[in-house]
């Protein structure tokens, strides 16, 4: 889910930078340390926007910089258990699909791709193969580049030396949940058709 989320903070224009447009500066320097940054009770934040700032500032004995008190708001994608989400498959290994969903990625496990039994990884083209080809059915297959549907099913938080980060974990193991073209291929079989007069 997105949100919008108001903040205020300080920032340290440095002497080398006064003269310059403090809302530029504030601009810049709020990108650089909010945007892809990870809290636990905000999400991630995607961009910042709506900057007020503060012309005067603070100077603290001993620091050269001068202290601004910004005020701005700020996209942030919070990942929610249950979620249902889209997303394209970025990446595939014998273990299963990153899948990219906002601005971060997550990963599905091979047993949760579908409830099918019969699932193959074909190594040399990086593709899922699910179910057995018989004459009526040919099997499907998911790898890089498919937008797939998909209920978010963990959500973890860890703090790493460089920050914060979150591991997502999805599932596909419902109906109407999966690559698209399978939903659709769901929703054509359930399909009714109108009774004849």
């Amino acid at each position: 889910m997105f949100r919008i989320v108001s903040v205020r903070d300080y920032i340290r224009v440095p002497p080398t930078k006064f003269g310059e447009p403090i809302d530029k500066i504030a601009v810049e320097q709020l990108r650089e340390l909010y945007e892809g940054r990870v809290e636990r009770d905000l999400g991630i934040f995607v961009t910042v926007f709506d900057i007020k700032i503060n012309k005067r500032g603070i100077v603290m004995f001993g620091d050269g910089g001068a202290y601004h008190r910004v005020e701005f708001k700020a996209l942030a994608f919070v990942p929610l258990i249950n979620e249902v989400v889209e997303g394209e498959v970025v990446d595939t290994h014998d273990y299963g699909a990153f899948i990219r969903i906002g601005p971060t990625t997550a990963f599905m496990h091979k047993t949760q791709i579908t409830d099918e039994n019969v699932i193959h990884y074909d190594r040399q083209s990086k593709i899922f193969i699910i179910g057995e080809k018989t004459p009526e059915k040919t099997p499907r297959r998911l790898g890089k580049g498919d937008v797939v549907r998909a209920k978010i099913a963990g959500v973890s938080y860890f703090s790493t030396s460089d920050g914060n980060r979150v591991n997502i974990s999805l599932t596909a193991r419902q109906p109407f949940l999966g690559k698209l073209e399978w939903i659709e291929e769901e929703l054509q079989k359930k399909k009714i058709k109108p009774q004849q007069r």
